[in-house]
């Protein structure tokens, strides 16, 4: 793998190769353990590596850039503008099919998709709602005739498209949507219809002045009978640009962020489309009006439809995660230059990052970013590997939506709380636009509530984890599951006593250095994690026993009792999935040293985990309260055995200049400090330079004392 050079590099592995011996940071001397930043950078590129590069040179390019200071409406255009190029460049040509000229690659078409994050969220965005939900809507839910007549103008932007799924009144609750389409068999035409005003489809991008079509989700309804939710092909615009008949738009207007997409609302007054406009890969329709289906029940058949559209949910995962690097790339530069305040040397001031406040705000973002790297490509290999059709089947989709679900919040989160925190590390410059941390966390700010909002996947985790829980007591006999529950109650009653925690600590008790030890330990940190994970299920689990007795709208009442508990369960699933997926990544490195730091660094993700949730885990007597007194200084002993390691494990990420763009983190804060340190070295060795009041002072104080010890008398 060749990583390329055109990015800001450390030469030494810390950002001052003068830092003082004796000073608080523990520079390593020549020759120590030093990161690999070429294997480490492939390693993170993973297994679509080459696409990866080409969609980075891609995104460096200024004609592809988010514009300053425009206005919406300048934004939009100069975002389709951009679309236009991507168009001709076929970038997303990868997703489509054999029997549509195109490699099948779903996993480098999502690679490549990621990286234009660091272009101009809005452009990815709208790229994403083109080619990875309405064309994508068509591959996947259409068969090859209807393949045929409309991917090939969806690819080119002959025919503009929007997503028209979420409604103003359901949201997320795609299942309960409300918009009808309603068979006519006497004309064999579908009659597209919103019934009242919260059945407006919203949040459309494309919506408000672009599309020329929709791939419109509805009720399915033949013969008097509701079918469920089905995907339609529906024109919303001629070749002017001018609303067709029935079909209503408004435009959302100024956003958050993403202003470069037009996002906005579609209705349908009884709308007519040919009945070969229903998607029918799971469901069609006869001429006589005749419903047939591949899978009998409505509740799989609709979770079957929205699965072949999980790619959304994939690539905001990584998207996520290269934002991260992107603004931690930009703050760690920033704070290995920036020099404030001088109580460590007198002439000279010190870098923010030797501050171990500095430290602790930043370094535990970079490990967290880290773990959701290599987890994202794990997600990455799964999608590919369903999508490609060599393991698709009913188990591994659902196990792709479950991973898919659990991994995209905590990304998405990690990259607000990210981004702020890197902007607030940079003070006032981190404000100023032109250094990009503002504007990345307007755009990503609706990252956490599009494409499944994050409450929502968490229960949908939750909810496979219960289910994975109960699986595991149905071959259990009725007597056994009696002693089953028991047994796991006597395990959870023991928690909740002293005795363990007691044994816990008369083993650590006078030896800090023995409770380190373990917990830096790969297997001690993957029991703390992996028994929280399922300790939290069973909990809820045994909660909601009682459930499978009630009607059901008692036990809806029952499981929004524990709704809290099973998030809390989906969020310890998915700490123990990234935390895993960073060892298996750490495993597949030679060299030792690079396997040193990387272990310091997933311990640093994996400490800070477990210190998160302290509280939980002392309650339940999982970790002694020696053992909990001693992570914080644990991970303060990590973030100083890391610092002389930062830059190199940000420029591992290969961010470029045409990606920064922050003039902070490309020199420009580098110049202002080695004009000023010239400036006041030139002053200290002049004969003419003022004397500071302070010193004068100081001066005289000497004098005075000297002057008394000579005559002997008090000064």
């Amino acid at each position: 793998m060749t990583v390329h050079t055109d990015r800001l590099t450390a030469t030494t592995p810390t950002g001052a190769t003068t830092a003082n011996p004796t000073g608080p940071i523990p520079v390593p001397p020549a020759g120590s353990a030093r990161l690999d930043v070429e294997a480490v950078s492939g390693a993170l590129m993973g297994a679509w590596a080459e696409t990866r590069h080409a969609a980075r040179e891609r995104a460096a390019r200024p004609e592809l850039h988010r514009p300053l200071d425009v206005t919406v409406a300048e934004h939009r255009e100069r975002t389709s503008e951009q679309m236009v190029l991507l168009a001709q460049e076929n970038v997303s040509w990868p997703m489509l099919p054999e029997h549509l000229g195109g490699p099948n690659d779903n996993g480098g078409n999502v690679a490549g998709f990621e990286e234009l994050v660091v272009a101009d969220p809005s452009l990815q965005i709208k790229a994403g709602v083109q080619w990875g939900l309405f064309t994508s809507a068509i591959v996947q839910l259409g068969n090859e005739e209807q393949q045929k007549a409309w991917v090939p103008d969806a690819m080119s932007l002959t025919i503009p498209g929007a997503f028209a799924m979420t409604e103003i009144g359901h949201g997320s609750d795609v299942q309960s949507l409300a918009t009808t389409a309603t068979y006519d068999p006497t004309a064999e035409e579908w009659v597209i219809h919103t019934p009242f005003r919260a059945a407006w489809k919203e949040f459309l991008g494309n919506a408000a002045l672009d599309a020329k079509a929709a791939t419109v989700f509805a009720r399915l309804i033949t013969k008097g009978v509701d079918h469920g939710v089905h995907c339609f092909y529906v024109p919303v615009r001629d070749g002017d640009g001018t609303l067709l008949p029935g079909v209503r738009s408004e435009d959302d207007g100024p956003k958050g962020g993403l202003n470069g997409i037009d996002n906005g609302r579609l209705a349908f007054q009884q709308v007519r489309v040919p009945r070969t406009n229903l998607l029918n890969r799971y469901g069609d329709v006869t001429a006589d009006g005749s419903y047939s289906s591949p899978i009998d029940s409505p509740g799989r058949r609709f979770f079957t439809m929205l699965g072949t559209l999980v790619q959304g949910r994939v690539s905001l995962d990584g998207s996520a995660v290269r934002a991260s690097q992107l603004a931690l790339h930009i703050a760690i530069t920033y704070a290995t230059q920036r020099r404030q305040f001088t109580a460590a040397d007198p002439t000279r001031e010190t870098v923010l990052m030797d501050y171990q406040s500095h430290l602790h705000r930043l370094l535990p973002k970079l490990a967290s970013t880290y773990a959701g790297a290599f987890s994202h490509e794990q997600l990455l290999q799964a999608f590919d590997d369903v999508f490609s059709g060599r393991t698709d089947d009913p188990e591994a989709r659902e196990d792709l939506e479950t991973l898919a679900a659990a991994l995209k919040p905590t990304s998405t989160r990690l990259a607000l709380d990210t981004v702020q925190e890197c902007r607030e590390a940079c003070g006032g410059a981190g404000f100023i636009a032109e250094n990009q941390l503002v504007g990345l966390h307007q755009d990503l700010d609706v990252y956490a509530t599009f494409e499944g909002d994050n409450t929502v996947l968490m229960q949908l985790v939750a909810k496979r984890l219960l289910s994975d829980y109960t699986s595991e007591l149905k071959s259990v006999d009725r007597a056994g599951i009696g002693r089953f529950i028991a047994q796991r109650a006597e395990v959870l009653a023991k928690r909740h006593t002293p005795w363990a925690r007691l044994a816990q600590d008369l083993s650590d008790r006078g030896n800090p250095r023995r409770a380190f030890d373990s917990m830096r330990q790969s297997d001690f940190q993957e029991e703390m994690l992996t028994s929280r994970a399922r300790v939290k299920v069973e909990e809820v689990a045994l909660s909601l026993r009682p459930a499978a007795k009630m009607s059901p709208a008692e036990a809806a009442s029952e499981v929004n009792k524990h709704q809290v508990e099973m998030l809390e369960a989906a969020q310890a699933h998915a700490d123990l999935v990234r935390w895993r997926a960073f060892t298996t990544a750490i495993e597949q490195f030679e060299d030792e040293a690079t396997r040193s730091v990387l272990t310091d660094v997933r311990d640093l993700f994996g400490l800070t985990t477990i210190e998160d949730d302290l509280a939980w885990f002392l309650l339940s007597g999982m970790i002694s309260a020696q053992r909990g007194r001693q992570i914080n200084s644990d991970l303060r002993r990590l973030l100083w055995r890391l610092r002389p390691h930062v830059l190199d494990l940000v420029a591992a990420f290969d961010v470029r200049p045409g990606h920064v763009r922050a003039p902070i983190a490309l020199g420009g804060e580098q110049e202002r400090q080695d004009e000023a340190a010239a400036y006041f070295r030139a002053q200290r060795a002049s004969h003419d330079a003022p004397v500071s009041e302070k010193s004068l002072r100081d001066k005289e104080k000497t004098a005075k004392r000297e002057a008394g010890r000579r005559s002997g008398t008090k000064p």
